[in-house]
C-alpha cells in the first residue's frame, strides 16, 4: 500500500475495499470477531488485487472498488452484531 504513488490512489482504495470485504466475510463465516479474524494481514487483499486488477484501467478499478464496497456493506449487516457482542465494534 505504501508503495502506491499518490496519483494511483484509486488502486489503494480498491485494495482497501478488498481488505474490508474479506474482513467482513471472515467474521461472518467464522461467527467470530477476534482481532486476527477482523484485522488479518493485507497479503490476501494484495494478492487479489495483483491477480485480478493490476492491469485494469482507472474506471475499471473504480468500478471494482464500488463492487467490493457494496459487498462489504452487505456483509457488515451480519458482521456488526457478531463484533458488537464480542465488544469489538
Amino acid at each position: 500500500m505504501q508503495d502506491i504513488d499518490v496519483r494511483d490512489s484509486h488502486k489503494r482504495l480498491l485494495i482497501q475495499q478488498i481488505y474490508r470485504a474479506q474482513s467482513m466475510q471472515r467474521i461472518v463465516e467464522a461467527r467470530s470477531c477476534e482481532c486476527p479474524t477482523r484485522y488479518p494481514s493485507w497479503a490476501a487483499a494484495k494478492q487479489v488485487y495483483v491477480e485480478h486488477f493490476a492491469a485494469f484501467e482507472y474506471w475499471d478499478i473504480v468500478e471494482a472498488a464500488s463492487e467490493y464496497r457494496r459487498q462489504a456493506n452487505q456483509l457488515r449487516r451480519e458482521a456488526m452484531p457478531i463484533c458488537d457482542a464480542a465488544g469489538n465494534w
